[in-house]
């Protein structure tokens, strides 16, 4: 019995040591329990490395001249203005025509984007009308033959990128004269008057000119019964009608009934005197005489303005007495 009893106690003895061991072997395989984590900071970036730009930030330019700069150029004649904006290109002794600007292609008429031409009111280019607005101004030169002068309805390219003939407004032809060498590219206009004025390119030995006209009385006598409508009654606004029909000889018939309705309105120097000259335009010297001589007579003698007119109608009557008699 003893002998049992000491078995047992040795083999429960092995297996609690066995237990032992294994759960001090099986504590020993397992992983620690993982300690509290310390945040640790991303790699410092290269102190050499540039800032990244902003998105939708313009990139820093340096303030350097351009080597084309822009330029603008605006004229007015009759009632309609014409801007020419672009940037004017140098020789730097460069081979330009059929070089640097190649024959039988678009040019820009300029550099960098687009040349603009705008218009305030409609004009008549070789006859063609073009209504008023901004256009892209090229040209198409030519070895043997007459150059093309183009405007085109699209403003926005980069120059002749993306040109379109079937945008263009219209074309027109127009043979190069040969002019004093130019560095850098200039537009300028000439023989301004009243109903137009001539566009100007000239570029190293070149001139290009675009004959620019306007439909100004038209234009003028539109404006004319606009204002005429909103002050029927004044005998001044008539006059000055009158008077700017009688100085360019044009809507005889207008400008009297325009003079007669100022002179029932108010009898003054000023519309007796477009009265007569109207009249000696319709060679009725005779009546012109008599209008004329109303005119000194009601002229104020201390008026600066008539003072300054009264020697040239003196001038006048004096021709039309002699027509006259």
């Amino acid at each position: 019995m003893n002998r049992v009893r000491l078995a047992a106690i040795r083999l429960g003895l092995g297996i609690s040591l066995l237990g032992a061991a294994g759960r001090a072997q099986a504590q020993s395989a397992a992983p620690a329990p993982a300690a509290a984590e310390t945040p640790v900071a991303p790699p410092a970036a290269p102190t050499s490395a540039p800032a990244p730009t902003p998105a939708g930030s313009q990139p820093v330019q340096l303030p350097l001249p351009q080597a084309s700069p822009r330029a603008l150029v605006s004229q007015t004649f009759g009632l309609t203005e014409v801007t020419v904006e672009y940037h004017a290109p140098a020789v730097r002794a460069r081979a330009v025509w059929g070089s640097l600007v190649p024959y039988d292609q678009v040019w820009r008429a300029g550099a960098n984007e687009n040349t603009l031409v705008t218009f305030s009111t409609p004009v008549l280019l070789r006859g063609q009308l073009v209504p008023a607005g901004q256009y892209s101004y090229y040209v198409v030169p030519h070895q043997d033959r007459d150059w093309e002068l183009v405007l085109n309805r699209v403003t926005t390219h980069w120059g002749a990128e993306g040109y379109d003939q079937r945008d263009d407004v219209v074309r027109v032809p127009a043979m190069p004269e040969t002019a004093p060498f130019h560095e850098n590219l200039l537009y300028w206009f000439s023989d301004i008057k009243p109903t137009g004025a001539h566009l100007n390119l000239t570029w190293e030995k070149r001139t290009l000119t675009l004959p620019i006209e306007t439909e100004v009385h038209k234009q003028v006598l539109s404006g004319i019964e606009r204002v005429l409508q909103q002050k029927p009654g004044d005998w001044q606004l008539l006059a000055q009608a009158a008077d700017y029909l009688v100085q360019n000889n044009i809507e005889a018939e207008r400008a009297l009934t325009y003079i007669n309705e100022s002179l029932r309105l108010q009898d003054a120097a000023t519309n007796n005197w477009v009265k007569a000259r109207l009249l000696a335009q319709q060679q009725d010297f005779g009546t012109a005489i008599v209008y004329a001589r109303k005119a000194i007579k009601l002229g104020d003698k201390e008026d600066s303005t008539f003072k300054s007119q009264l020697p040239s109608m003196r001038i006048a009557l004096t021709e039309w007495q002699a027509k006259a008699y």
